[in-house]
């Protein structure tokens, strides 16, 4: 039995009837090669797989039980009823089975909230695809993990070769628990309530020393403060979500973004967030929509330490960043977008990577949900500024191939949840040496989140284009150089 963090916590409260809170994994997979060697790739041998190695995805065996009056955060504890089959299921795509098909059927099944009386999660095999191609929609409550948490996890259940690897269970086999009575967790919780005065003050003393780092800060000539919330334009993709759901996906060159970050001294981030940039300003522009100033975006930051990567749940914070829409030049907006990143990140550090949650674990678990629920229902969203304009979340994936029950995997597109007043969440995950882009969003708010995606590959051409010609100009120069001081020589020479 373990008690949620207040971060933890949130991410349940957060949840209404049309903002589902819950990260999902779309990937596809090829079998065709372990099929011609004789082998099989089916519902079963992934089934086989996951009961495996349940004991590498601790969250998969774990279910909520409430406290009494919500007194304090919810406990999770070994589900004495856990059945692998609630979790995993088949469907099928409609033909011809390709990239449109796939995302239609995975948004609405992304769409599906997750039943809170069973664990967290959820695998829907998909059969159908093009060119015997296989897809799995693996979706996980954000109550359970983060980015970082989720990447442990999607490692631990896959194989480096086709050769599925034994995982030997654990010395201490599992063990279900009983259900708490009323009483005992009434208990649990008024202990851990009695150290709280304690708490409060230490975040107190710690938020205040942040205040005046980040005052410092405002005086380090060339070394602006991070945007702040609610200074986000409005925009058409900013407003009230109903429960429907639209995907689209893309993959791009890993190499080509390293060629563009090495070009102009920026990071991989950096150009993840401009080509976003890019193509939201495109989009924009075919709409006709004018947009009085910068869109701003959230930026998810993993506050995990390397010696703590095994722990499930949130260790999470963020920071908000301009995207520099308002700026024509991609060029200049990529420096700008990477001045920004200088700046937050500074201001991130100075605030303290745990302030947000150490300040989550003080929310009041009754109030903060139904005033979620009555936010949403009174679609409140639509009535004020946006705090942000959208998510963007990039999310370090392994350097080399993945395989699952023996197939080889293709792709990965990460799926993030979006909110009421921010529609659309984009996240990134690395796989070999390409980014898969998973865009998620309301189709009630965002019409064509296809349009936003394809932007995608085009805003990468046009920093490409300009590498290749900073490139270019760099090894001309040299040329003219040595051409220069060769003149004087002929000259005297014809003298």
């Amino acid at each position: 039995m373990k008690r949620l963090t207040g971060l933890d916590a949130g991410f349940l409260w957060m949840e209404t009837p049309t903002s589902a809170m819950h990260v999902s994994g779309l990937a596809i997979y090829d079998p065709r090669d372990l099929i011609a060697a004789g082998g099989t790739f089916g519902i079963e041998n992934v089934r086989e797989m996951v009961c495996g190695r349940l004991h590498v995805a601790p969250p998969f065996r774990q279910r909520l039980v409430n406290v009494p009056f919500q007194l304090h955060f919810p406990l999770w504890i070994e589900d004495p009823d856990f059945d692998i089959d609630h979790h995993i299921r088949r469907v099928a795509v409609p033909a011809p089975g390709g990239r449109r098909e796939l995302t239609e059927l995975a948004a609405q099944l992304n769409a599906i909230q997750l039943d809170r009386s069973r664990p967290l999660w959820e695998l829907w095999y998909i059969e159908g695809l093009e060119g015997g191609r296989v897809a799995t929609l693996t979706k996980v409550h954000h109550a359970a993990i983060d980015g970082a948490s989720g990447s442990e996890i999607t490692v631990a259940l896959f194989d480096l070769s086709p050769e599925v690897a034994e995982h030997p269970p654990p010395p201490v086999p599992w063990v279900p628990d009983k259900v708490p009575s009323d009483a005992e967790m009434l208990v649990y919780a008024t202990q851990s309530l009695a150290r709280q005065p304690a708490r409060v003050w230490r975040a107190l003393r710690r938020t205040g020393r942040a205040a005046l780092d980040v005052r410092t800060m405002t005086k380090t000539p060339g070394l602006g403060l991070a945007p702040l919330p609610f200074t986000a334009p409005a925009t058409s993709i900013n407003g009230a979500i109903t429960p429907a759901r639209s995907i689209a996906i893309d993959s791009i060159s890993l190499s080509d973004v390293k060629r563009v970050k090495n070009a102009f001294g920026v990071t991989v981030n950096d150009v993840v967030l401009a080509l976003c940039a890019g193509a939201l300003r495109r989009y924009f522009d075919n709409r006709g929509e004018k947009i009085d100033g910068p869109l701003l975006a959230m930026v998810p930051v993993s506050v995990r330490a390397e010696d703590n990567r095994q722990d499930m749940g949130n260790q999470v914070s963020s920071m908000f960043t301009s995207l520099a829409t308002d700026i024509d030049d991609p060029v200049e907006r990529l420096g700008a977008i990477h001045q920004g990143m200088r700046g937050a990140k500074e201001q991130h550090r100075a605030i303290g990577a745990e302030t947000l949650t150490n300040w989550a674990e003080f929310a009041a678990p009754a109030v903060f949900g139904r005033a979620m629920r009555l936010y949403a229902r009174m679609g409140l969203a639509d009535r004020h500024r946006p705090v942000f304009n959208l998510t963007i979340s990039n999310v370090p994936g392994p350097p080399f191939p993945l395989y699952s029950a023996g197939a080889k995997m293709e792709a990965n597109f990460p799926l993030g949840p979006i909110f009421d007043g921010a529609a659309l969440n984009i996240t990134v995950m690395s796989l070999e040496d390409s980014l898969d882009f998973g865009l998620l969003t309301c189709p009630d708010v965002v019409d064509d989140v296809w349009a936003i995606s394809d932007g995608l590959a085009v805003s990468l051409r046009e920093l490409l284009d300009a590498a290749d010609g900073l490139e270019a100009a760099a090894d001309q120069t040299p040329v003219r150089k040595r051409s220069a001081k060769k003149q004087p020589a002929k000259k005297a020479a014809r003298r």
